[in-house]
C-alpha cells in the first residue's frame, strides 16, 4: 500500500530491516513495522492508504511553507 501512496506525493521509499540494525532494533524494536516519514516516527504497526494519504499532503505543505520562508527571509 505505501508503494501505491508513496509516488503521489513523489515520495521516497527506503525499506529497512529493524532486527538486522543493532540501532533500530533499540530504537523501534517494539513498534515494527514502524513508518517514519523525514526522519520522524509517522505510524506504527499499521496505517490505512487514506492516513498515508493524509499525512504525505501535511509534509508536502509543510515543506512548501519552509521554502516560502526561505525565500522571504533569507533562511530556513
Amino acid at each position: 500500500m505505501v508503494e501505491q501512496v508513496a509516488p503521489r506525493f513523489a515520495a521516497e521509499i527506503e525499506t529497512k530491516d529493524v532486527d538486522a540494525d543493532a540501532e533500530l532494533l533499540a530504537k523501534f524494536g517494539d513498534e515494527v513495522p514502524v513508518l517514519l516519514i523525514d526522519g520522524r516516527k509517522a505510524f506504527k504497526y499499521r496505517v490505512s492508504a487514506a492516513d498515508l494519504a493524509r499525512r504525505l499532503q501535511a509534509e508536502r505543505q509543510r515543506a512548501e511553507r519552509r521554502g516560502w520562508r526561505a525565500r522571504l527571509f533569507g533562511g530556513s
